[in-house]
């Protein structure tokens, strides 16, 4: 058997490397992707979901080197369920409340912001070409 999951979004915070004692490279960053809509009671839904990613090898160097939070990414890879349940990490925020960690294992990163935009978006507080995108602390799940 085989699935694959392909993202498109936006970097939440830097990514993070750090090496195996084997000497592995493996770097995590968070992407968020988001869904307007209208719902049954024509109100606007804008929905955000969070993915956490996890990138090995070179590719997790390269990643480290030239993304940054805001930056723009294709992401393909497989998800990778909790062991304890098969399903996404359950997590209580600190308001009380559930949220769900969809985490990812990427095989192909690819680079959608150039470093010019990913500065511009960076300084603005933009997250994308769309509008600013506010993202707290709170917010994002790890």
């Amino acid at each position: 058997m085989y699935h694959t999951i392909i993202i498109v979004g936006n970097l939440g915070r830097d990514p993070e490397m750090r090496y195996l004692p084997s000497g592995q490279a493996v770097t995590n960053f968070s992407v968020a992707t988001s869904r307007k809509y209208t719902n049954s009671e024509d109100q606007l839904v804008d929905e955000t979901t969070w993915f956490r990613v996890s990138v090995w090898g070179r590719q997790a160097e390269t990643t480290n080197q030239y993304l940054r939070r805001g930056s723009r990414v294709l992401i393909e890879g497989r998800l990778r369920p909790d062991p304890a349940t098969g399903n996404p990490r359950i997590w209580a925020r600190q308001d009380g409340t559930s949220g769900a960690s969809y985490e990812v294992t990427a095989s192909t990163v690819r680079f959608l912001s150039s470093r010019a935009e990913t500065d511009v978006m960076a300084q603005s507080g933009e997250l994308g070409t769309g509008p600013p995108l506010d993202i707290g602390d709170d917010d994002i799940p790890f």
